[in-house]
């Protein structure tokens, strides 16, 4: 089974070995620091209190922490202090995960483990990340993409090996779009607004996006929030805190990148298929190139802005703007395959 084999993966990955896992307690940490605890020699699940997190964050890490039963610690560091962090530009996120790496690898060098190790999956590859840089700029371990869990996979193995996790562990200061100071205020009325309807809902994953005072509510089921009564005491604790307006986005907010992928016929070949992605960032083609050779015999037109690889008689053709288009694929299964090798190899620009 195609999971067995990736968590046997993951297994030998941490065999023997001394780590830091950064950990937030969402899906991707949690499922590494369980394999960890069992196989690692030594194991710590290091969190970060930024000062941007949802409410009861640091508090749902340590208690999955220790239902796992690996060794927890949490380092505090308030990023709003930080003028370039609150500044918001658009490798706001680069910044931030780039302090966050610099506390662990101070904490790793102190201590003598081997290696730091992140949860980002191939699945987060799909989206404009800035902060997966980091990982290659500090040799930061990612598994999950080298051995090709989806966020699907991660998810699967959890439910079925009955592990708990947080499902919302991503940073308030995502919701404030990029050019808009990130203010201790705006945090705050986020936090609250985020936890007051989590709590009259039930909804364990709840956006509100703060656009200049313009509050942007998602959640997954929005028939949760369709009543009358409760809306209006929303817009008034809203205001209440700030808010000068409020909005709510009433598509779906859990696409999966895997599914953005478009499966045509080949047209100068029968039976085969093949496969269109756009990935929403810009791609470093020399670096990408390098990176690719190890797959199979890559051509690289830096000028042209284009990386052509062959492999098993497959075309992948790579553009900078992030397009990919794979030709003479057999089907969508080898299609997927084909994508879990190829993403790891890409490199993007800042």
């Amino acid at each position: 089974m195609e999971i067995q084999r990736k968590i046997d993966d993951l297994k030998a990955f941490f065999k023997d070995k001394k780590v830091i896992i950064a950990f937030s307690g969402g899906a991707d940490s949690t499922l590494l620091a369980f394999v960890a605890k069992n196989e690692a020699k030594d194991a710590l699940a290091v969190t970060v209190d930024n000062g941007v997190m949802p409410a009861e964050f640091i508090q749902k890490a340590e208690q999955i922490a220790e239902k796992i039963g690996i060794k927890h610690h949490t380092i505090i560091n308030d990023f709003l202090k930080d003028s370039k962090f609150k500044t918001n530009s658009s490798n706001r996120c680069y910044i931030c995960k780039n302090k966050i790496y610099q506390k662990l690898e101070e904490m790793a060098s102190n201590y003598h483990y081997d290696f730091i190790v992140d949860g980002t999956n191939i699945t987060d590859l799909f989206e404009d990340r800035p902060g997966i840089m980091v990982n290659i700029e500090k040799n930061i371990k990612t598994p999950l993409v080298n051995i090709g869990f989806t966020d699907k996979d991660v998810r699967t193995i959890l439910q079925d090996m009955n592990v708990e996790y947080n499902p919302s562990t991503t940073c308030l200061a995502t919701r404030i779009p990029t050019g808009q100071t990130i203010t201790t205020s705006k945090i705050n009325r986020i936090r609250y607004a985020e936890n007051i309807i989590s709590n009259l809902t039930g909804l364990d994953v709840v956006r509100v996006r703060d656009n200049d005072g313009i509050a942007l509510i998602e959640v997954k089921n929005v028939n949760k929030l369709l009543d009358k009564d409760l809306l209006n005491y929303l817009v008034s604790e809203f205001k209440a805190v700030g808010f000068k307006k409020v909005t709510m986005n009433i598509s779906s907010t859990d696409d999966s990148g895997m599914e953005m992928v478009v499966y045509k016929p080949c047209k100068d070949e029968k039976n085969r298929i093949m496969l269109e992605t756009e990935l929403p960032y810009t791609l470093n083609i020399p670096e990408t190139c390098h990176e690719l050779g190890n797959l199979g015999k890559v051509k690289c037109s830096p000028k042209m802005g284009v990386a052509i690889l062959e492999v098993n008689g497959i075309t992948i053709t790579i553009f900078d703007k992030g397009k990919i288009v794979a030709r003479r694929v057999k089907d969508q299964k080898e299609a997927q395959n084909l994508l879990i090798r190829i993403l790891p190899c890409i490199r993007r620009l800042k």
